[in-house]
């Protein structure tokens, strides 16, 4: 009764959602026959940590033939630290990341996993970020440090601070202190400079501090390494040292592997901390923007008037081009080259945009927090938007921490919340390995729960794997249905950026604030995200629709935007003179963005956005209390007019 009730509850939201044939063509009937019994790619996959790795062919085959009769369709290999001493008398070794023994280790894993029917996955690399002993200091990630040096009274000089390896000194500024600030009119730098000590100008009245900015390094090394991977994270601004990471790495791992390669290769989080800079970025911020970031660099640290949050703004921009252009979009490359695809965690630091999912195969979030601006839904709306049928989510991270807590109802909670926002392949966190005669119950990740046979409950697991396959099976039909498309204000996150704190999704989630996510949910709506070059690749207005890749959107939020490009507000427009619900919350845009902006630049937006907002019968609808307003809007007159026909579940 149970069983029978659940399919019937699915299909009926299968249905709701996405009526008619499914993606494949398939009938109801067909569909309700492969529902029984889901294609093996539907399967929950597993993140599978191998320890030192200290691993061995036999207990390799033994534990990938366990994840089968688990109902686990494939896994994700990933190098780690050791957790034990070599011991010959165990027969514990670790073998060298990227020696011969771990490469022949990959090649039988594959080989095996080919037998078995299983998913190979691959890290490029061991840990994370991308990194270990091949990056030198001069590739390392990137930081802007800044030093602030106390002037003593009548004094005509003041040594700079100390240059490492790696590190270049950019400019040195003089500035008036006010209290605990800096009096913005009193910046100037200094160009008297040599053996290490800035000569100051006469006539300094009152207190002075000198800021010396130096291109330097971060310093961070590779999180969680395998034996032998040790070393400094790359700079992921730098093209030379992505090229001589995958030479070293990327080329080391993929081609011993002969003519099967991995279903996909896998970048794993961007934990790049504090990566704000590269060697050339003022000559590339030079080409982009078109003036001199130099004279401005105080700017990055502090208030230095009205121009601030536009300086910082086309810092934080450029930075995320050249992530895109010198890491994402050649990393992908290089995997098409490799005939394998390239599944990203794209987001965190560097500063990676919901856009630049663009050069990913297969994008991939995290985080069941599915009442706010989420990696997840993140993922799942670049995936909707860019035509993408699967998105995948590292699930089961941390959950009821420590080890063996979590039970199989935690699991499916979880899960739900992820399919609740457009998941359809769970990477589990995950499977560890454990090596022949390691006392129970084995060896297990810091940050994760253990869904192996050394668990208590196993017994259930495969009842567990068919449910969840069953569902990531059925949320790959159809379309995808979200009535609302959010904007993210890029933009405004840009130029909230300062000196170190440079985490794009989290400045957005900031600004998108508690109220708004719920509020459209409580409304009965789902939704996707989107931004401004997204919407310039895969977007356009039609018929009142906001059209992203194959998606419809009958209402879109602006959410608390400030600053917006003349470009997408016209088009906005265009959508809500066409019959589509256009609502921003707490405010309507008033500037352009960037540095070179005109007075005439801002005019224009904020002339367009009173059109849009403002007057008797105005197109859009500003929504200044999204606590008490939101809902309203949603559940009441704004969107159900303009969705008559929709059914919400």
């Amino acid at each position: 009764m149970t069983k029978k009730l659940t399919v019937s509850i699915l299909m009926t939201l299968y249905l709701a959602v996405s009526p008619g044939q499914s993606a494949g063509g398939q009938t109801i009937d067909e569909l309700q026959r492969l529902f029984q019994n889901p294609p093996d790619d539907s399967r929950i996959m597993m993140r599978w940590w191998w320890f030192g790795p200290a691993v061995s062919l036999p207990q390799l085959e033994r534990e990938m033939r366990i994840m089968k009769e688990g109902g686990i369709g494939g896994f994700e290999v990933q190098p780690v630290y050791p957790l034990a001493l070599d011991d010959d008398a165990s027969g514990i070794k670790s073998l060298r990341f990227l020696s011969d023994e771990s490469i022949e280790a990959l090649r039988f894993t594959l080989r095996k996993a080919r037998d078995l029917g299983l998913r190979f996955d691959l890290t490029l690399g061991s840990g994370w970020p991308y990194g270990g002993p091949y990056v030198p200091v001069g590739q390392a990630a990137g930081g802007l440090r800044f030093e602030r040096v106390k002037v003593g009274q009548g004094s005509r000089r003041v040594k700079a601070p100390g240059i490492g390896a790696g590190e270049k000194l950019l400019a040195v500024f003089i500035a008036r202190l006010q209290g605990q600030s800096v009096a913005p009119d009193s910046l100037k730098e200094i160009t008297g400079f040599k053996d290490g000590v800035a000569w100051l100008p006469d006539g300094l009245a009152g207190p002075h501090e000198a800021f010396f900015f130096i291109a330097s390094r971060t310093g961070q090394q590779v999180k969680r390494p395998a034996v032998g991977s040790e070393g400094f994270v790359m700079d992921h601004f730098d093209r030379a040292a992505l090229d001589n990471y995958l030479k070293n790495v990327g080329d080391r791992m993929i081609r011993p592997l002969g003519s099967h390669r991995p279903h996909a290769v896998f970048c794993d989080s961007l934990e790049v901390y504090n990566s704000d800079w590269t060697g050339d970025l003022l000559e590339e911020f030079q080409k982009r923007r078109g003036y001199d970031l130099k004279p401005y660099l105080p700017a990055l640290v502090a208030d230095t008037g009205p121009k601030t949050s536009a300086i910082r703004h086309d810092w934080g921009k450029t930075l995320t081009e050249l992530f895109n252009e010198r890491f994402l979009a050649p990393l992908h490359e290089w995997s098409k080259k490799n005939r394998t695809r390239l599944r990203v965690q794209c987001y965190g630091v560097p500063a990676v945009a919901l856009s630049s999912n663009k050069h990913a195969d297969l994008s991939e979030g995290e985080g069941h927090q599915w009442r706010q601006l989420s990696a997840t839904r993140w993922a799942s709306s670049a995936s909707h938007i860019y035509g993408r049928q699967v998105t995948s989510s590292e699930t089961w991270t941390w959950l009821h921490s420590p080890s063996f807590r979590a039970t199989p109802l935690d699991m499916k909670v979880e899960a739900d919340r992820h399919f609740l926002q457009g998941v359809n392949q769970l990477i589990g966190h995950g499977w560890p390995y454990t090596a022949e005669g390691v006392e129970y119950p084995g060896w297990r990740f810091y940050a994760a729960g253990v869904f192996n046979e050394k668990n208590p409950w196993w017994i259930v697991m495969p009842d567990v794997s068919e449910y969840l396959r069953r569902v990531s099976f059925l949320m790959r039909q159809g379309q995808p249905a979200n009535d609302v498309a959010i904007y993210l204000p890029n933009d405004d996150a840009w130029a909230r950026f300062t000196n170190t704190r440079v985490h794009l999704i989290e400045v957005l989630r900031e600004l998108l604030g508690q109220s708004l996510i719920p509020g459209v949910l409580d409304g009965g709506y789902n939704f996707d995200f989107f931004d401004d070059d997204a919407f310039k690749q895969a977007g356009r207005v039609e018929g009142g629709a906001l059209v992203l890749g194959p998606n419809k959107y009958k209402a879109v939020i602006l959410p608390s935007v400030e600053c917006i490009p003349l470009d997408t507000l016209q088009r906005l427009e265009e959508f809500a003179r066409g019959g589509g619900a256009l609502l921003a919350t707490r405010r309507a845009p008033v500037e352009a963005p960037g540095f070179l902006s005109t007075e005439a630049d801002h005019q224009k937006i904020l002339d367009l956005s009173r059109r849009i907002f403002e007057g008797p019968a105005p197109p859009g609808h500003l929504v200044t209390d999204e606590t008490t307003q939101l809902s309203k809007m949603t559940r009441g007159h704004v969107i159900i007019q303009v969705l008559p026909h929709t059914k919400r579940v």
